[in-house]
């Protein structure tokens, strides 16, 4: 007798977009005459394809909205018709305005879906929404928008902590540390690391000064036309002598309220994820990676941050893989 085979899982992103008019809190629906259905902008992975890079696209597929990524929100697993298991990821999304303009130049233009797929788009009431979503399940996310609108934790930046992508082992290289490259495997993940990092907003890019890290953020750098500011704070023999460097740096980051890319050394992201769980409530300190080595190679942290009186407080955190890595 042949074992059982696990069932295959169809993997889909889609994201709940959002604003406030009125002091109500409104957000996207779509009407897809197929399904008869009303629900929110999602659609499968593409091959190769992480799934913030696709929640992005659908949602600009099916409504024309350009999005930023905000707090992750409770995805869907469900059983389809044809035994199959289908995964949704979530998150909360807004609009992308005048702040968000560099990070949407690294996306690549989206055609619309058509009416036959998408008829109708409307922003409604959140409270209407409950009420018009076909699937009782989608209300789920939806909850939990509502209860993070209530406390305060949807209006956030990213605030984006990378480990440089795969570099030539110390024992193959002859020259200097500071100035030891990527593999072809790294340089595959920094260009994996443009849609991800333009799908939560980045405008700002912070680098440690030595070459692995440099060149993993040049692809972004050459996407959206901007300059990163390369750092001596985040190398690895400047933290070793002063962490305490870093860790301010990445202080005054957090209460900063754009959103940003540092990207650093396995080393010295034990410094950066200590301060980041610091400003973060003990539910959510405790999905801050906690042991060596934090991140994989090209591996990115993404911290939302809101902005309160007596200072930044990191209300999610999420860990996204380069798309060719991706499970």
């Amino acid at each position: 007798m042949s074992p059982t085979r696990p069932p295959v899982v169809v993997e889909a992103a889609g994201a709940l977009v959002w604003r406030v008019r009125l002091r109500r809190l409104q957000v996207v629906v779509v009407h897809r005459p197929r399904y008869q259905d009303w629900s929110w902008p999602k659609g499968k992975l593409e091959p190769g394809e992480s799934a913030v890079t696709a929640a992005v696209r659908e949602v600009a597929e099916e409504t024309g909205h350009d999005v930023v990524l905000g707090v992750p929100l409770p995805g869907l697993e469900y059983t389809l018709s044809d035994g199959r298991t289908k995964r949704v990821h979530y998150w909360a999304a807004q609009v992308a305005g005048r702040r968000d303009a560099v990070a949407l130049r690294g996306r690549p233009p989206v055609p619309r879906a058509s009416r036959s797929e998408i008829d109708r788009v409307r922003w409604v009431d959140a409270s209407a929404a409950a009420r018009l979503l076909t699937r009782a399940e989608d209300r789920e996310p939806l909850d939990a928008l509502v209860a993070a609108h209530e406390k305060g934790r949807l209006e956030t930046h990213a605030l984006v902590v990378a480990r440089h992508g795969s570099a030539r082992k110390r024992s193959q290289w002859k020259g200097k540390d500071a100035e030891r490259p990527l593999t072809d495997d790294g340089a595959r993940q920094a260009a994996a690391l443009v849609p991800v990092l333009s799908a939560f907003g980045v405008g700002h890019v912070v680098t440690s000064s030595w070459t692995r890290c440099v060149d993993s953020v040049q692809p972004y750098v050459a996407a959206v036309g901007v300059r990163e500011h390369r750092s001596e704070a985040w190398t690895e023999d400047v933290h070793e002598e002063s962490p305490d460097a870093a860790a301010g740096h990445l202080e005054a980051l957090l209460h900063w309220a754009g959103d940003v890319v540092v990207c650093t050394h396995r080393p010295v992201l034990a410094t950066a994820f200590g301060v980041v769980a610091s400003h973060a409530r003990r539910s959510v300190a405790l999905d801050v990676p906690a042991a060596d080595p934090y991140l994989q190679p090209g591996e990115v942290l993404v911290a939302h941050v809101v902005q309160r009186p007596k200072g930044p407080r990191v209300v999610a955190v999420e860990t996204h893989r380069p798309a060719d890595d991706a499970a």
